[in-house]
This record gives structure tokens, C-alpha cells and sequence, in this order.
């Protein structure tokens, strides 16, 4: 067979393998709109999970408090997958690996303990952090009461 001959045979098995693949899509589609329920009423177009109603507006205002915590989130994560990586080669890369690891989970613990530090991690607000610092009333422990002299 000439070179001419394979590229137009490949060519078309790519054109055939096109145009079955969209017609089964077609086909999928069309099949749907024609099997698929015609149900109309004021409450099918309401969204709902789980068999329950939704009440209130799904635009909730959230604190940024949420998005910090989950960009830490990803970013411990995907630093967790290096460590992996490197455990799966450990034999390989010998005890300069392990020193580059150490290094690595060091500085992971001063980025920890950096945001502990500055309070990134602490959902208490700072109202409720001076509501909650009492002073403790003085407890006397031999017994005895104030009032009452012996």
C-alpha cells in the first residue's frame, strides 16, 4: 500500500470515528428530550438536596477566616504529597534525600507555628477572647472564712 493510500485510510477511519461519536451524542440527547419527563409546576424548577426544600438564599456572606483555613489547607496537602514522593525513593536518594527532607519539614513546621503564632488559626474573635479572661475571685484554702476570726 502507498503512503498516499495509509493517510487517506487513516484520515477517514478519523473522520468515521467523528462522526459516530457525535451522532451517538445526538442520539443521547435527542433520546432524552423525547423520553425525559414534561412535568410543569411552580415548584419544579426549585432546587432542593436531599429531598428537603432550601430556605433562605444560597449567597451566604463567609468569612475570610474560611478561605484562609483552606488554602492551608492545600497548600500542607500538596506539601504532604512531596513527603510522599520522596518516602516512595527514599533508598535512592540516600542521606542527602533525607537531609533535603528534613530541611523541608522544618521549614513547614516555622511556617505552622508562624501562622499559629500571628493567630491565622484561631476562629475565637477577639471579643469573645477579652469576655472570656477573668479575673478569678481569691480562694481561700485552709478553710477558714474571712469574716469568722478565730
Amino acid at each position: 500500500m502507498s503512503t498516499t493510500t495509509e493517510v487517506i485510510a487513516h484520515n477517514w477511519a478519523f473522520a468515521v470515528f467523528l462522526v459516530v461519536a457525535i451522532g451517538l451524542c445526538c442520539l443521547m440527547l435527542l433520546g432524552a428530550a423525547f423520553l425525559g419527563g414534561k412535568t410543569r409546576g411552580r415548584n419544579t424548577e426549585t432546587p432542593f438536596e436531599s429531598g428537603i426544600a432550601s430556605v433562605g438564599s444560597a449567597r451566604l456572606r463567609l468569612s475570610a477566616k474560611f478561605y484562609l483555613v483552606a488554602m492551608f489547607f492545600v497548600i500542607f496537602d500538596v506539601e504532604a504529597l512531596y513527603l510522599y514522593a520522596w518516602s516512595t525513593s527514599i533508598r535512592e536518594s540516600g542521606w542527602i534525600g533525607f537531609i533535603e527532607a528534613a530541611i523541608f519539614i522544618l521549614v513547614l513546621l516555622a511556617g505552622l507555628f508562624y501562622l499559629v503564632r500571628i493567630g491565622a488559626l484561631d476562629w475565637t474573635p477577639t471579643r469573645s477572647k477579652r469576655d472570656s479572661v477573668k479575673p478569678s475571685p481569691a480562694i481561700d484554702t485552709s478553710g477558714h472564712s474571712q469574716n469568722h476570726r478565730q
